[in-house]
C-alpha cells in the first residue's frame, strides 16, 4: 500500500520544485479574491433565506470565511501546512456551520487548497503521509457526521420530501454512496491535478536542464575548435620555422666552409638558403592568411580536415633529399602493402606525416652527433582491419651538449598523434641514436575528407 503511494506521489523523487517569482503577490491576491467570492456566495445565501438555520453570528460566519480564504496566501510558501490547515478548518466549519461550509466559494477554497499541497509539496515523502492523514481525517469525519451528527436527519428528512419509488436502491444508502461519491471525486480530483501539475512542471524543468546543458555543450565545443585550431597554427608555425631555419643554418655553415676554396658550392648554398627563406614566408603568410579569416568565423573542429592540407605524402622524398649535404646523408625507403597504396591515405593525414617527417629532421640536424638518416613510410593493415600509415626516422648519433629545445616540436607530434587516435614511439634506442615512428589509422570517414 505504502509502495503504491510512494510511487503515485513520486515520493522517491528528489526533485524540488522551484517557486516562481512574484508567487507570494499571486498567491495573496487570489486569497483576496477568494474572500471576496465567498462574503458575496454568503450573502446571496441569506437574501435567498438559506441561512435562516444558521445560528452562528455574522462576524463569526466572516471570520471563518477570511480565515479558510488566508490559506491561499501561503499555499505555495507552505504547501503541507496548508493541506493540513484546511482540511482542519473544514471539519471544523462543517461541524459549527455546515450551511457555511457547503457554498460553492468555500468549497472551492478547499479543492484549491488540496491541490496546492500536492502540486507544491518540496518534501513528497513527508506528501504521502499528510494526504494518507487528510483521506483518514475526511472519512472519519464523514462517518461521525452522518452516525452520530445531523447528517443522517437531513438525508431523512430529504428521503420523506421525495418519491422515490422508482428507484433501483433504497433511499437512504444511495444518499449515503452519493455523499460519498462526491467528496472522494471531489477531494481525490484535486489531488490527481496536483499530481498531474508537479510531474508537467517536473518534465519541463527537465527540458529546460537539457536545453541549458546543450547550450553549455554547444559552446564548449565551439571553444575546444577554437583552441584546436589555433594548436594547428602553432605547429605549423612551429614545424616552418624550425625546419627552414636549420636548413638555412646548414647552407650558410656550408657556403662559409667552401667560400674560398670552391665558390660553385657557396653559391649552390645560398641559392638553398634563398630557396629556403622563400618557402618559410610563403608558408608563414598563408598561415596567417588563414589564421586572420578564422578569427573572423571560426569553425567547428570537425571541418579543419576539410581544408587545405598542405604538403603531402608525395613531397616526403623532395623533404628528405633536401636535408642531404656533404656532411649529412639521408635516405627514403617506402614499403607499401598492395592492398592499402599511398594514393588512398587522406591528405590531412599526409600532412601530418610530413610534418612529423619534417621535425625530425631538423631536429637529427639541431640535437644531434648523426651523420645520417633514415626514413622510411609504410602502409598497413592493423588486427582490426583498419588501415594505417606510418613513417619511422633514425638516426644513430647522440645528443649535442647544449643544444637542447624547448619540447614544442615533440609536443606537436604527440598532438598530431593524438587527433588522429594513433600511436608514437619518441625516443633513444637501445643501440644507440633515435627513433621517431608514428602511425596514424585512417578509415572511411577520412576518405570521406577527400
Amino acid at each position: 500500500m505504502w509502495s503504491r503511494l510512494n510511487r503515485l506521489f513520486d515520493a522517491e523523487d528528489p526533485w524540488i520544485r522551484p517557486l516562481p517569482p512574484g508567487y507570494l503577490r499571486a498567491d495573496i491576491t487570489l486569497a483576496v479574491v477568494m474572500f471576496a467570492c465567498s462574503a458575496l456566495g454568503i450573502e446571496i445565501l441569506r437574501s435567498m433565506g438559506v441561512l435562516e438555520g444558521e445560528t452562528a453570528p455574522i462576524w463569526g460566519q466572516y471570520l471563518s470565511m477570511a480565515t479558510a480564504a488566508a490559506l491561499l496566501a501561503i499555499r505555495r510558501r507552505l504547501p503541507l501546512t496548508t493541506g493540513i490547515a484546511a482540511t482542519l478548518h473544514l471539519l471544523i466549519l462543517g461541524s459549527v456551520m455546515p450551511i457555511v461550509m457547503g457554498q460553492l466559494s468555500q468549497q472551492v477554497l478547499y479543492f484549491v487548497a488540496v491541490y496546492s499541497c500536492v502540486a507544491w509539496a518540496r518534501d513528497r515523502r513527508a506528501l504521502v503521509g499528510v494526504a494518507a492523514g487528510i483521506a483518514a481525517a475526511l472519512g472519519v469525519w464523514m462517518a461521525w457526521y452522518l452516525a452520530l451528527g445531523s447528517g443522517m436527519q437531513q438525508i431523512l428528512d430529504a428521503v420523506s420530501e421525495t418519491d422515490h419509488a422508482g428507484g433501483l436502491f433504497p433511499a437512504v444508502p444511495s444518499y449515503l454512496v452519493y455523499t460519498a461519491l462526491i467528496n472522494v471525486v471531489y477531494f481525490g480530483g484535486a489531488a490527481a491535478l496536483g499530481i498531474s501539475a508537479w510531474r508537467s512542471a517536473h518534465r519541463q524543468f527537465a527540458l529546460q536542464e537539457q536545453a541549458l546543458t546543450i547550450e553549455r555543450q554547444a559552446e564548449a565545443l565551439r571553444d575546444a575548435a577554437v583552441t584546436e585550431e589555433r594548436l594547428r597554427i602553432a605547429r605549423e608555425l612551429h614545424d616552418v620555422v624550425a625546419h627552414h631555419i636549420a636548413a638555412i643554418g646548414v647552407q650558410a655553415a656550408a657556403a662559409r666552409r667552401v667560400m674560398d676554396r670552391n665558390p660553385e658550392a657557396a653559391a649552390e648554398a645560398l641559392r638553398t638558403i634563398e630557396g629556403s627563406s622563400r618557402s618559410a614566408v610563403g608558408e608563414m603568410r598563408a598561415l596567417l592568411g588563414a589564421l586572420r579569416s578564422e578569427e573572423a568565423a571560426p569553425v567547428p573542429a570537425a571541418d579543419t580536415g576539410s581544408r587545405s592540407a598542405g604538403h603531402g605524402l608525395d613531397e616526403l622524398a623532395t623533404l628528405v633529399a633536401s636535408h642531404d649535404t656533404a656532411g649529412f646523408a639521408t635516405s627514403y625507403d617506402v614499403a607499401v602493402d598492395p592492398s592499402h597504396p599511398v594514393a588512398e591515405v587522406p591528405p590531412l593525414t599526409g600532412s601530418s606525416l610530413y610534418r612529423t617527417v619534417q621535425e625530425a629532421l631538423a631536429n637529427v640536424r639541431r640535437h644531434s652527433t648523426a651523420t645520417r638518416a633514415s626514413v622510411v613510410l609504410r602502409t598497413g593493415e592493423r588486427p582490426d582491419h583498419t588501415p594505417y600509415v606510418e613513417v619511422e626516422i633514425l638516426d644513430e648519433g647522440r645528443p649535442r651538449p647544449g643544444t637542447s629545445g624547448s619540447g614544442l616540436g615533440l609536443l606537436g607530434m604527440r598532438e598530431r598523434v593524438r587527433s588522429h587516435h594513433g600511436e608514437c614511439q619518441i625516443g633513444p634506442r637501445v643501440t644507440g641514436g633515435y627513433r621517431v615512428r608514428v602511425r596514424l589509422p585512417y578509415g572511411a570517414g577520412d576518405e570521406e575528407e577527400r
